[in-house]
């Protein structure tokens, strides 16, 4: 069966995606470029979110003391054994806020970026509170001769839990951003966390709705991991009933009826997080790589006969 998106997968794949998009394999590169937040210089705070720790996701190439055309090459010689298909690369501005400075110096930065000769497009990490009109007009202007998508850090839906974790936002400000980003053409993605305290089970599922009525073309969906040498860890051993932690079943569970209930022009770049174990306060999910739980997630879609959207549209009318 094909279905919606154009392919037998049972789920609007990032894979497929990029197979649709670009007709060949294109791999994304980490990039530090030395930007930093309004959660970590003083503007809003100096700690930044509860959960972070940068470090637990940058790769080893990643250094501001290099050049961005150096973290380049060094990111094409990292990836050249596992990716060998791989002829062109996406700059993956990922560390902090990569939106957090004036446009004179974004140009600069993005500028290196697409300058290198295997450099097909951008990935810009950011805040929705770390763009403005000037910066999504500029943006606007890359994208009408490179691909670039903006992906911003929502977390949550939940304002109680958006002041919680010291995010520095509200839930209305990514929606603002979402779609004044969509407005200009410029495609979107977002980053949700499952399992944030306070939460319950239910009150994740419902942000299937929030999120399906969004102009987003791309999100990863990450369960909670408690960070070591965050405030979260310390948040966690305190309180640990403030929150819900996933098992591995419990979540491919969950995260099936909610695929069930998901926009399936939603393209769903990530289900699961993963971080290096030394990282990890608890690794119940450290065991399993992230190829081996989409490979669980799909079997369990093929054995109930379901897929992405079986129930979005169901829901839309009911809604209405």
């Amino acid at each position: 069966m094909i279905y919606a998106w154009g392919d037998s997968r049972r789920f609007n794949s990032y894979a497929g995606y990029f197979r649709r998009t670009f007709g060949r394999r294109v791999q994304k590169l980490a990039i530090d470029a030395g930007f930093t937040c309004p959660n970590r210089d003083g503007t809003l705070a100096f700690n930044g979110c509860t959960y972070c720790n940068n470090k637990a996701f940058n790769p080893s190439y990643c250094d501001t003391a290099k050049t961005i055309t150096q973290q380049i090459n060094e990111g094409i010689e990292f990836h050249a054994n596992r990716y060998r298909r791989a002829e062109s690369f996406l700059a993956y501005f990922q560390a902090f806020s990569n939106t957090y400075a004036s446009v004179e110096v974004l140009k600069q930065r993005y500028g290196e970026a697409l300058a290198h000769p295997k450099v097909t497009g951008l990935v810009i990490g950011t805040r929705p509170d770390c763009v403005d009109e000037e910066i999504l007009d500029f943006l606007a202007q890359i994208s009408k001769t490179k691909y670039l998508i903006v992906e911003y850090g929502i977390e949550s839906c939940y304002n109680q839990t958006l002041k919680r974790i010291n995010r520095g936002h509200n839930f209305e400000k990514s929606v603002w951003a979402i779609e004044t980003t969509a407005q200009r053409g410029i495609k979107c993605g977002a980053h949700i966390i499952f399992g944030l305290p306070g939460e319950t089970v239910q009150m994740m599922f419902d942000e299937v709705n929030i999120l399906s009525n969004l102009p987003l073309d791309t999100v990863k969906f990450h369960q909670l991991q408690i960070i070591k040498d965050t405030a979260m860890e310390r948040e966690f051993t305190d309180k640990p009933q403030d929150f819900h932690v996933f098992d591995v079943e419990e979540y491919i569970d969950f995260f099936v009826k909610f695929a069930e209930r998901l926009n399936p022009e939603i393209v769903v770049e990530r289900f699961v997080g993963e971080a290096p174990p030394r990282y990890l306060s608890q690794s119940a999910w450290s065991l399993l790589r992230n190829d081996r739980l989409i490979a669980m997630f799909e079997k369990r879609l093929e054995e109930l006969d379901t897929y992405q959207g079986k129930y979005f549209f169901d829901m839309k009318r009911l809604n209405h």
